[in-house]
């Protein structure tokens, strides 16, 4: 398998997209792909969200029939009908009015929730439980690679340097590991950059040919000149004029953006199979609001940026798959500052023709503080393994749990159709 040390030892051309890397030959491979687009060069592509600060699982998807909601949440509780009401999904749970745009997926079946998820390990901490479910290892804090970059290891064919990217300034935890995997910030900011010399490394802002041109045979070589068209053909795709397909409005947010490119990249048949984007301000401790405020905000952005993702790849619907992640729930009490503080289980969701939409997953017990973990939390009722194993495992065709995550013995939950 290449490795990025096999990369830069093969070439003195390194190609960085704030923290892209790779030479022309590694481009070269990728351009090749994309010359050969037809559907069987289409590719399943899993696209994972993480929702970095902690969703409130039980305001995103509220249990509004539970008799104790509301003397737990006094302030925080929306009501059932009138302004601002809960979006009935079946009767027993309900989405936040912000995930409106959502609504239809699941009413059509292709999105499901998964409720009651989360890590066994019960630390309260962003960092720590954020590695945890990064590394996809709860409680192991020398884990040397993420989940998603192991699933990447373990899927055994030929692939471009784009199979796995994040849309992130750096390569997240759970992208990190020996398989490659690539970081973009934004295609527009692609550069190209020569390690080196400090005088070549002036020469980067140049453009490729100038900067053959003045490097000659000693830096570049063959290996060079088999990189322009590569080298070219991503220039492509950071400088088009993008334009979504009809009707996929994307929020001018960094999440819209990142999902923006994420479509671009699929429909640009660069190999994409693993897509990493974020959504950061889940950490509602103070005035997390009702139908407008703090937590509305950010659901109306993941929800609208999804809305258009889905629009936008329409064509590709039966190839991609869509998940959220969090890191923990929050407090099923409301605080004293109008929030809630850190909890165990939150909620994510899954969207994908593929999966078994239309319903909850998971379980959440009644509301009454003795049934409570801590008599404060919802309790951790789905491993999270247990959801990305399935959804690794039936959409990407991984058969190995274990080597996926090492340690964990448990079951799947199913949540794809047969």
């Amino acid at each position: 398998m290449w490795t990025r040390r096999a990369f830069l030892k093969s070439s003195g051309l390194a190609v960085f997209a704030a923290g892209l890397g790779g030479c022309p030959t590694f481009l070269n491979r990728a351009a090749l792909a994309a010359r050969a687009p037809g559907p069987f060069g289409r590719r399943k592509v899993l696209v994972t969200i993480f929702q970095r600060g902690a969703m409130d699982g039980l305001m995103a998807v509220t249990p509004f029939r539970d008799p104790h909601l509301a003397a737990l949440r006094p302030r925080l509780a929306l009501p059932a009908a009138g302004e601002g009401a809960l979006l009935d999904l079946d009767g027993a749970f309900a989405f936040h009015p912000a995930f409106a745009p959502l609504l239809p997926h699941y009413r059509e079946g292709r999105l499901a929730v998964v409720h009651g998820v989360g890590s066994p390990n019960p630390t309260r901490s962003h960092f720590d439980a954020q590695d945890y479910m990064e590394t996809g290892m709860p409680g192991v804090k020398s884990a040397s690679s993420g989940w998603l970059n192991r699933a990447v290891g373990l899927m055994g064919h030929d692939a471009t340097p784009f199979r796995a990217v994040a849309l992130t300034p750096s390569l997240p935890r759970a992208l990190s590991g020996d398989a490659p995997a690539l970081a973009v910030a934004n295609l527009r900011d692609f550069a190209l950059n020569v390690p080196g010399p400090e005088r070549l490394r002036a020469a980067a802002g140049q453009s490729l040919e100038s900067l053959y041109a003045q490097t000659t045979g000693d830096l570049l070589g063959a290996t060079g000149r088999e990189g322009f068209e590569a080298a070219h053909m991503l220039e492509s795709i950071r400088t088009s004029d993008y334009r979504p397909a009809r009707g996929a409005a994307y929020p001018a947010s960094p999440l819209g953006n990142a999902l923006r490119q994420i479509a671009q990249l699929i429909k640009a048949d660069v190999g994409l199979e693993v897509a990493f984007a974020e959504s950061s301000g889940w950490d509602t401790h103070v005035a997390q609001g009702t139908a407008n405020g703090a937590f509305a905000r950010r659901a109306e952005d993941l929800a609208a940026a999804l809305a258009a993702f889905w629009t936008d790849l329409e064509a590709y619907h039966d190839d991609v798959t869509v998940m959220t992640m969090t890191e923990f729930g929050r407090t099923v009490r409301e605080n004293g500052s109008g929030g809630t503080d850190h909890g165990r289980a939150s909620c994510l969701f899954v969207l994908g023709n593929a999966v078994e939409g239309g319903r909850i997953h998971g379980v959440v017990p009644e509301l009454d503080p003795d049934a409570l973990e801590d008599r404060r939390d919802l309790p951790v009722t789905t491993d999270f393994r247990a959801v990305f194993a399935e959804v690794a495992g039936k959409h990407l065709g991984l058969t190995d749990d274990e080597a996926l995550f090492p340690g964990w013995r448990g079951a799947r939950l199913p949540l794809f159709r047969s």
